[in-house]
């Protein structure tokens, strides 16, 4: 069989079991690998040992990495950096921006932590912003999770790019995981503010969704409700809200220190760009310095610093056994997704074997399409029927990596333009859609009108960009 349409029945097969029945993510894309390379012709055995193969070498290549990043993720949900973080932007941006704040934190705080902890985390602080200055939680709920969101797929060491990145380098393309993290972190910025002028718009357009006044005082602590009387007679008597009078509603919490927080945030971003930095430079190589910086800058030794940071710094009143525990249930958490970027590496390898990326490059480039279409389609079509972003980044990378030097576009942007339109949409098979919708107090039909279409027109906005870029960079 001709090993395109072999790839096709493989990749519906695989979305069919996701879909429909009751198999996970992981062994439908082991049975979909194999099922390509038996339909391609390539022998039972050979099939087997390539899915194995591309497995193995998936998992040496970021298991690790994703296993640390998950851990180091869960100490700064648990610890309450998050917040701290929340109120250090409070103090640079202003109150009268409160929806900026909350997306700036979205926009950091989703670099190591899953976007929907992330958002569970500070949805409490959206609605304070929304019950204390009347916005809509449309708006500031929006602007929350979108920070989140673009972020999460844009930049390292989140899982979905992280793997996209192991996908091309096990290609043999020359893509370094600290420039992607500057290209997916300057591609964010301008998707961000696109985000908050939509979300905004959004918000004036459903001002019904704004948290009423009255509030269970059973949840709050003595020390927190004399602020939120004080901040609730300030606003009855017209005066406006300053960034000290939120400033004094978070101190009522135990939060660790700002320094401390964003070290273990940033601190593994820093190094690794710091170990591309010293590769550039010609004149430092071998030396003791290049030697340290990037033992320092490996992905693996980075994170396992900022986990320790956390384990022995954010964490240090806890007892030992919530420590591990913590652990544990940051564990459960990157396990399936280290197997999924793995079997994503099983199909990489057979779809390279098949040949069937490179029929379908020179096909492409022989009708004419501009090559840079083909990873920004294939992003979405892998996306909108299973629901999960993070495994249509790796199915798409699995594809597309095979075939960037035929297309002719630049790997970085390749990379980038799966991740970007692998956001698109969230809506009802996406459990982030969800969680957006609960936790703003939205009702569906309110989401699928501004979420989902805010979570299309920010890649499509994006896309346009990445054209753009494309016609000057090869």
């Amino acid at each position: 069989m001709n090993p395109v349409i072999a790839m096709l029945i493989g990749v519906i097969v695989m979305m069919v079991l996701i879909i429909f029945t009751r198999m996970h993510a992981f062994p439908s894309l082991i049975i979909s690998a194999i099922l390509i390379g038996i339909l391609s012709g390539v022998p039972l055995g050979e099939s087997i040992s390539t899915v194995t193969s591309g497995f193995g070498g998936t998992m040496a290549s970021i298991g690790i990495v994703i296993g640390f990043g998950c851990i180091m993720g869960i100490f700064l949900e648990k610890s309450g950096a998050a917040k701290r973080m929340a109120l250090t932007i409070l103090k640079m941006v202003g109150v009268k921006r409160a929806d900026v704040v909350l997306g700036l934190t979205g926009f950091v705080v989703s670099i190591p932590v899953f976007c929907d902890s992330g958002f569970v985390i500070l949805s409490s602080l959206a609605k304070e912003f929304s019950r204390l200055t009347k916005k809509s939680m449309v708006g500031l709920g929006g602007i929350l999770g979108m920070g989140l969101y673009i972020t999460h797929f844009m930049v390292p060491p989140t899982p979905g790019p992280l793997a996209v990145v192991g996908t091309f380098q096990q290609e043999g393309l020359a893509v370094d995981l600290g420039m992607f993290i500057i290209y997916g972190l300057l591609l964010s910025i301008p998707l961000f503010i696109f985000s908050v002028f939509l979300f905004r718009w959004f918000g004036n357009k459903y001002p019904q969704f704004v948290v009423p006044s009255e509030i269970d005082r059973s949840k709050y602590t003595e020390a927190q409700l004399k602020v939120l009387d004080m901040i609730e007679a300030k606003t009855n008597a017209g005066k406006e809200l300053e960034n000290s009078d939120f400033e004094a509603l978070l101190s009522t919490e135990k939060l660790p220190g700002a320094g401390i927080s964003f070290t273990i945030l940033l601190l593994p971003v820093v190094l690794i760009l710091c170990n591309t930095i010293v590769g550039q430079i010609a004149s430092l190589e071998g030396t003791m310095l290049a030697s340290v910086v990037t033992f320092l800058g490996n992905p693996v030794i980075a994170l396992f610093i900022s986990l320790c940071l956390g384990a022995f710094v954010l964490a240090k009143d806890l007892p030992n056994k919530i420590v591990n525990d913590m652990m544990n249930l940051a564990l459960k958490d990157a396990g399936p997704i280290i197997c999924i970027t793995a079997a994503g590496g099983a199909l990489g390898a057979v779809v390279k074997a098949t040949g069937a990326a490179q029929i379908m490059a020179d096909g492409i480039v022989a009708i004419g399409i501009p090559g840079i279409l083909v990873p920004l389609l294939i992003g979405c079509i892998m996306r909108f029927p299973q629901g999960s972003g993070t495994t249509a980044m790796i199915t798409g990378s699995a594809i597309i990596a095979p075939m960037v030097l035929t297309l002719g576009i630049n790997p970085y942007l390749a990379g980038l333009a799966v991740c970007l339109t692998a956001m698109c949409p969230s809506f009802l098979n996406d459990s982030y859609f969800h969680v957006v919708t609960n936790f703003s107090g939205m009702d569906i039909k309110t989401s699928l009108k501004t979420w989902t279409m805010g979570s299309i027109a920010v890649p499509v906005f994006g896309s346009i960009i990445i054209c753009i870029l494309s016609i000057f960079f090869h």
